[in-house]
């Protein structure tokens, strides 16, 4: 648990001095959709790269995690056909202000803008890596949510929609 930690903690050193934090920053409350727990925060900051998202977080199933921003500020969940409970399906899908109805990576121009690089959690279920959003800009996604899925991310639309990520996780609203 130490050394992974630390790894963690080293890997967030050589990432932060390449960006500066702006005088716009958000910090974003995350909660468990299943226990409505809080689970921690992400602080949100623009760099000259694009928008860096630096997790804090605990309590989560280790792995590679689906981590987007959606179109709308709820964590709210949803009812569908016959009943079917959505968690946080309130937040909408996937920010796509350019109308793409794509899924991709992070870095390429005819997908959702809220599609993310993966989030990782450690064995201990903790989440510490920061990730970078090079297509985003801090001042876009205000009014946002940030929803973490239960499994990863192959930034396509196959073999299934949205990248696989499956159902959501977490929820947090960037306000």
């Amino acid at each position: 648990m130490i050394i992974q930690k630390k790894l963690s903690y080293l890997i967030f050193l050589i990432v932060t001095p390449f960006y500066t934090l702006s005088a716009t920053n958000y910090n974003v409350k995350m909660m468990d959709l299943t226990s409505k727990e809080p689970i921690g925060d992400i602080t949100i900051s623009s760099s000259k790269f694009g928008t860096v998202f630096t997790p804090d977080l605990i309590d989560l199933p280790s792995g590679l995690h689906g981590f987007h921003i959606h179109e709308k500020a709820s964590c709210d969940p949803k009812i569908i056909d016959h009943g079917v409970k959505i968690l946080a399906g309130s937040a909408g899908g996937h920010y796509d202000p350019d109308n793409t109805k794509k899924h991709g990576f992070p870095w390429t121009l005819d997908n959702h803008k809220g599609d993310l690089p993966p989030l990782y959690v450690d064995q201990y279920g903790d989440a510490l890596v920061p990730v970078l959003a090079p297509r985003l800009s801090i001042n876009e996604i205000k009014g946002k949510s940030i929803i973490i899925h239960a499994q990863g991310d192959n930034h396509s639309d196959n073999p299934e929609p949205l990248g696989g990520a499956g159902k959501r996780i977490a929820c947090g609203i960037i306000e």
